[in-house]
């Protein structure tokens, strides 16, 4: 059987190749510890949790869901959105649940993309950023994302041809895989740039909810006029220890949802209602200690990977957002795959190379911080010792 064209152009998902050399390399007697996928290792809170086992026992939650979502859920959304944003959405109109963000990510492309058309997608970036749009019979447009810039792109720079035939823009800050925050004025001139060029911006919104050193992220619905040119995907998978429940929101641009309501009507039953009840009591303000409870532990886990880095040469900048440390490749190695692969034979510890993200990403690696604290001081422990 021969696959279709448009699956023939995609790579191998990298953290699917991952885990493929990650089981070679058990099989082969070698002590694993893997850096790489950003996995949460810590269970989902006891709130959550009993939320969900007393909603799974109600008969009500176990017939077809409304892809629509459930009126107490969108109304808990709303409530998270004014108080954790300043953001004021309309629950009846303005919200969308999602079966995670990444399926909310990539059927905006089925639901906005035509032959011929762009996405524009930052790199380095999520890879269903550009997987998406391939799959959708358009091309994604790669942004750069340059250290010099703080990672954003430059928005001047996007050629005049790839502008008249773009309709969305993917973005996400605190972002996925550099840990860059979005930088004062810049959603601001990501509105200006939309509105002119007639392009959706879709935020992916994975980690406001992990920031450290007093940071805290904002939504991209909270910039003046955002609501008029983008959509916000917000996930609970990171953020609430969440990533197997598979529950997620696209908030904002009206008309945009109803598009893409349109579509999910015609692709899934939408997300399971004793998930939503969950989700309910995940953004209440009774698991704000658990969030902050995360993010210290996050934070100590950073600084312990900073350390080890800085001790073997390798220049970073702690970030002040998401579940990764994103550092340069040390000099004397061809490419971050390189690299990668010397850490992995000569201490046994996965790290992601950066090129994986986009040909921006060529020259990094990423870290990730989701490695109960005894193994990721036993990794911490073998790259410092990689100098020796």
């Amino acid at each position: 059987m021969r696959p279709s064209e448009r699956l023939e152009r995609i790579p191998p998902y990298v953290f699917a190749q991952l885990e493929r050399k990650i089981a070679e390399k058990r099989a082969a007697g070698v002590d694993v510890i893997s850096l790489g996928i950003g996995d949460p290792d810590r269970p989902t809170s006891p709130l959550i949790v009993e939320a969900m086992q007393e909603a799974v026992s109600e008969p009500e939650t176990h017939k077809y869901p409304t892809n629509r979502g459930r009126e107490d859920f969108r109304g808990a959304v709303r409530d998270f959105y004014e108080r954790r944003f300043d953001v004021r959405v309309d629950p009846d109109s303005e919200i969308i649940p999602a079966l995670g963000a990444k399926e909310a990510i990539f059927n905006l492309n089925l639901a906005f993309l035509d032959p011929g058309d762009y996405a524009l997608a930052a790199d380095p970036g999520y890879p269903v950023y550009t997987a998406g749009p391939w799959l959708a019979g358009a091309e994604p447009a790669l942004m750069a994302l340059e250290p010099e810039r703080g990672f954003t792109p430059d928005l001047e720079a996007i050629d005049a041809q790839v502008r008249a035939r773009a309709k969305l823009m993917y973005l996400c800050y605190p972002n996925n895989p550099t840990g860059a925050v979005a930088p004062e004025g810049f959603f601001a001139r990501v509105v200006e740039f939309a509105r002119e060029h007639e392009i959706l911006v879709v935020h992916d919104n994975a980690y406001s909810e992990i920031t450290f050193d007093g940071y805290r992220a904002p939504s991209f619905l909270a910039t003046p006029g955002a609501k008029d040119v983008g959509v916000e995907v917000f996930s609970l998978s990171k953020g609430y220890n969440m990533t197997g429940w598979r529950c997620a929101v696209v908030v904002g641009n009206a008309q945009a949802l109803r598009t893409y309501w349109q579509l999910k009507t015609n692709i899934d039953s939408g997300v399971f209602e004793a998930v939503q009840l969950a989700a309910v009591a995940a953004l209440s303000p009774d698991a704000d200690a658990e969030v902050a409870s995360m993010n210290e532990l996050y934070r100590r886990r950073r600084d312990a990977v900073c350390a080890a880095l800085r001790r073997i040469g390798v220049e970073v900048r702690p970030p002040r957002g998401t579940i990764y440390v994103w550092a340069p490749v040390p000099k004397g190695f061809a490419s971050s795959a390189e690299y990668c692969e010397h850490v992995l034979e000569r201490t046994g510890v996965v790290l992601t190379p950066g090129a994986a993200y986009g040909p921006a990403g060529e020259g990094w690696f990423r870290i990730s911080l989701t490695t109960p604290d005894d193994r990721l001081l036993e990794a911490v422990q073998r790259l410092g010792a990689l100098k020796g």
